[in-house]
This record gives structure tokens, C-alpha cells and sequence, in this order.
């Protein structure tokens, strides 16, 4: 008898956790959530497997979940298969109409199928996107000189993403953009997922990155600042607390926080299964959480 005992406890466990969720569950069915998907969690084998049966499993209870990936790493690596030599100014990768070939065939046929692929063998229903797909993401170019095709987001018509959730699909995203001429744009996948959140109205904007969340001091993960509001957000910008890469993470929060989505969230994605860590369990939940 002693020897059921374990495996007893074990289910108790898993039916404890199932039924702790169940508020949140409820919550949150029926609510769009932007999951912008990158890091870690997108090259190590074991996180991917987790995120992706996340997504799966968001879904599955009712959530409605938009996937926005980058792919710098798979993009570096065919740069060098090709000979081209990848460049950056200011945090952002210079593209010229080379590179933005390469971006474009990584991002859009690589990257993005993958994704889909590996949702839809673990259960989901994905489609894959890119901004030039039914004019999802119009871009215009960066406002800086020197760095090629680099572009911000103009315009967002998300017909299609509404037609998409609402018939139960998981849109994945590649943040390339294109102008009115057909000039595709490569555009930063922190900002891109922001402004589709905004734009879809969706109750939570989550970051998945390599980090715990905003530090006060980035050399310590003990000064996390778990929730904050779009004031201390930019303060702490302003103050240069927040910098490097931080910095467009951060600012993409507070945008679409601004437009009426609900909290967004700078999560780590280097620990398994946390997106379900961050939405179903109580108001602390991992990272930093941005409130307007």
C-alpha cells in the first residue's frame, strides 16, 4: 500500500495545481494574449518543447494566443553560410538589400514555419504570417542614417489576425514589413509585437527574454522590480536604469500599454513553462509586470 503512496501524492499535486488555475482560466478565456517569442527558450530544444506546448495548452482552455517571433541567432548563421558579414549601429542590425534578403528568407520561410510546424505536432492549430501577408504590418523606414532597411511600424491592419483567433488558429508572426512600393522592412519583434497587441486589443503583451525581468541593478537579480506603471517605466529609461536591449523591450510595453492593452509583462524565458507560470498563478507571478 505504502508504494501508492507517492504516486497518490504526485496526482493530488497535478489536480491541486488544475484547480488553483481555474480563476485565472476563467479570467482570461476568450482574451487575446501577444506572446513575443525569442531568447533562449527559442534555441535550447528543452525550453522550445515547453513554450511551444504553453501555447498549445493556452489555447486549448480558451485564451486566444498571437505568436511574434525575431530569429537574430538562425539569421547570424546564414549570414556566414552566405559570406556576408553582419553589421550593427546602435543596438540595430544594418540591412542593406543583402541582408534583407537573408532576413527575409529566415525570418518568413524558416523561422516562422518552424514554429508552426512544431505547434501543430504538439496539438494547435498555427498559421504562419509576416507583415506583408493582407497588409498585416505597413512599415516605414528608421528614422536613422546608415542602417539600410531597417524599419518601424507605420501602419497595422489585423482583419486577418481577428478572422485567424476567433476560428481558433494561432497566428505566427515574423516581423518583416513592407511600404506601400512592396520594399520589405526588417523591424524589431519587441516593437512589432507591442503594436499588435495594441491593435488587437488583447489583455496581455508577455516578453519572453533572457533575463528575470527589470533590475535596478542588472548585475543582480535579487533588485527586480516585480510590477510598476508606465510613469516609473519611463523614469527609469529616462534615468538609465533601463538600457541596452532593455530599452525597446520596455518601451514596446509602455506604447502598448498606452493603446489600451491591459498589463504586459517581461518575463523569463530561460524558466520551463513560464508563460503558464505568469498567467496562472497569483498577481506576483515571475518578471516584471508594467500596468498603464
Amino acid at each position: 500500500m505504502s508504494n501508492d503512496l507517492p504516486l497518490q501524492n504526485a496526482d493530488a499535486d497535478r489536480v491541486r495545481v488544475l484547480s488553483e488555475a481555474l480563476p485565472y482560466i476563467q479570467q482570461f478565456s476568450g482574451r487575446t494574449v501577444v506572446v513575443k517569442y525569442g531568447g533562449a527558450a527559442m534555441k535550447d530544444g528543452t525550453l522550445k518543447e515547453s513554450v511551444i506546448r504553453d501555447i498549445v495548452l493556452l489555447s486549448y482552455v480558451g485564451l486566444r494566443p498571437v505568436v511574434v517571433h525575431g530569429g537574430g541567432p538562425e539569421i547570424n548563421s546564414w549570414l556566414d553560410k552566405l559570406g556576408i558579414e553582419p553589421q550593427f549601429k546602435n543596438g540595430l542590425r544594418v540591412t542593406d538589400a543583402a541582408t534583407m534578403d537573408v532576413v527575409e528568407m529566415v525570418l518568413v520561410g524558416r523561422v516562422n514555419k518552424e514554429i508552426v510546424a512544431l505547434i501543430n505536432q504538439a496539438g494547435g492549430s498555427a498559421i504562419g504570417l509576416c507583415g506583408k501577408d493582407a497588409n498585416l504590418i505597413k512599415a516605414r523606414p528608421a528614422d536613422q542614417e546608415g542602417i539600410g532597411f531597417v524599419g518601424e511600424v507605420s501602419a497595422i491592419d489585423v482583419k486577418v489576425l481577428n478572422s485567424l483567433v476567433k476560428e481558433g488558429y494561432i497566428p505566427v508572426v515574423s516581423s518583416v514589413g513592407a511600404d506601400d512600393a512592396g520594399q520589405s522592412y526588417n523591424i524589431n519583434a519587441d516593437t512589432v509585437a507591442g503594436e499588435l497587441a495594441a491593435a488587437l486589443g488583447a489583455e496581455k503583451l508577455i516578453l519572453l527574454t533572457d533575463t528575470p525581468g527589470i533590475l535596478r541593478d542588472y548585475k543582480d537579480a535579487s533588485t527586480i522590480i516585480t510590477t510598476l506603471d508606465i510613469r516609473e517605466a519611463r523614469a527609469l529609461i529616462d534615468t538609465g536604469v533601463v538600457g541596452g536591449g532593455m530599452i525597446p523591450k520596455v518601451t514596446c510595453c509602455v506604447r502598448s500599454l498606452a493603446q489600451g492593452v491591459r498589463a504586459a509583462h517581461i518575463i523569463d524565458g530561460r524558466i520551463p513553462h513560464a508563460l503558464l507560470l505568469e498567467i496562472f498563478t497569483d498577481d506576483a507571478g515571475i518578471g516584471s509586470k508594467i500596468v498603464a
